[in-house]
């Protein structure tokens, strides 16, 4: 089955935790001691209601304060396909988990109460999710219930975004949904208290909604970056030699010549093994080895690209947009990890280009550090030679990781530009 990895964003009660709790218990994906345990939770908590939020609200603090705190992932399928949630923070202190769970998403979903319309953190999630690439963005106007399902008001919503988005370039496919996570309504099932909305339910549209890697990974130039060397020295495989990874973009066939980065050394494609199978060729995003017809040096780190694919930037200085996950600042010129795929090599922040204001969305130039959840704009150099794509060509090859090498904690995440 297909599996379509979505996100959640939005201000503060503005019911993500809710409306996910919805989307499990109206398509019975949840089992009966799951429902018995949070009805138990909201009878404990003196809420009149079964609160569906505590489904999705799983840390002590969480469920203290109402709000969410940190990412939570939940699984689920339907008969048609097979859904990954995140569920992020609405605070603007936990920016930086908003953007960890939406790193992978396929699609956003963003909250909008009805009574308060477009704010401020409407307008940063929605900045995050074009910075992230997300193709597809599902405005949930939620709360309608509150508002009797008034159509002008949520036009009135739907005009507002809709110049927001275009203000900040967003090029996403939008969809606007009026809803009410607390009844249901337009969630699972269609809600006659709106008769004026013609469009898909929530859930129809998780369902129809084209998925990225369908639609245009195996489109793209070939990348396959080397996880592993696969070289078994036994009387069986005297000569054997084969590189193991992942498609991270494009198709692979038998014969195809292919290029290694970043040492641009040339070979051809003999042949290909899943498993112990030999195949002709390999799609996105397949784990296969490959044994080629030359014997090149190869190392875990390396990346094959097809010879007449387009070719990514190869080299020791990126432009890169980055967030900021550590309480410890960045500072400029300290050594650290850069990771990407499973290439690494130290580096360095030789400059602060700018830093996005996370209120008004505006450039800040003449800044030398960054602080936990800033965005912006920086100037990476490494050791040694790397290979990266732009972030809006592959989301896989051209992102990237910076790691603290004394305490090996993740402190930023980055996107080539």
């Amino acid at each position: 089955m297909e599996l379509l990895r979505f996100t959640t964003a939005g201000s503060v009660d503005d019911g993500k935790s809710t409306l996910i709790g919805r989307l499990l218990y109206d398509s019975k994906s949840i089992f009966e001691d799951q429902l018995e345990a949070v009805e138990r939770a909201s009878r404990s908590r003196g809420n009149e209601e079964v609160n569906l939020a505590l489904l999705t609200d799983g840390l002590r603090a969480e469920r203290e304060q109402g709000i969410t705190i940190d990412v939570a992932y939940r699984y689920f399928a339907t008969p048609k396909r097979k859904f990954i949630i995140a569920d992020t923070p609405g605070h603007v202190q936990y920016t930086r988990n908003m953007v960890t769970g939406a790193s992978t998403a396929d699609l956003a979903i963003i909250l909008i109460d009805a009574r308060n319309g477009v704010v401020e953190q409407t307008v940063r999630h929605s900045y995050i999710a074009k910075l992230l690439g997300i193709p597809y963005v599902a405005v949930c106007i939620n709360k309608m219930d509150l508002i009797d399902f008034s159509e002008k008001r949520f036009r009135k919503i739907e005009h507002d975004y809709c110049e927001m988005s275009a203000k900040i370039g967003n090029d996403a496919q939008l969809h606007f949904l009026p809803i009410s996570a607390k009844y249901g309504d337009n969630v699972v099932n269609a809600s006659e208290r709106a008769p004026w909305y013609s469009g898909p339910t929530l859930m129809a549209l998780l369902e129809e909604v084209p998925i990225r890697h369908k639609l245009g990974e195996e489109s793209q130039p070939m990348r396959l970056p080397v996880q592993y060397v696969i070289r078994p020295i036994s009387d069986k495989f005297p000569d054997y030699r084969a590189y193991a990874g992942r498609l991270a973009g494009g198709v692979l066939h038998v014969g195809d010549a292919v290029r290694v980065l970043p040492s641009g050394l040339t070979s051809r494609v003999k042949a290909i093994m899943q498993a112990d199978k030999s195949q002709e060729v390999a799609h996105t995003p397949e784990s296969i080895s490959v044994l080629l017809e030359d014997d090149i040096d190869i190392s875990r780190g390396d990346m094959l690209v097809g010879v007449d694919d387009a070719q990514p930037l190869v080299g020791q200085e990126f432009k890169i947009m980055c967030c900021w996950f550590n309480a410890q600042p960045m500072q400029l010129r300290k050594r650290y990890v850069v990771r990407s795929t499973v290439a690494e090599s130290i580096g360095m922040v030789t400059a602060l280009d700018y830093r996005v204001d996370i209120h008004t969305l505006e450039p800040v130039t003449g800044e030398s550090t960054l602080n936990m959840n800033d965005i912006a704009c920086l100037t990476l150099r490494t050791s040694n030679p790397m290979a990266f794509d732009r972030y809006g060509d592959n989301r896989t090859t051209g992102s990237l990781v910076l790691i603290d090498p004394d305490s090996n904690e993740t402190i930023a995440a980055g996107m080539r530009e």
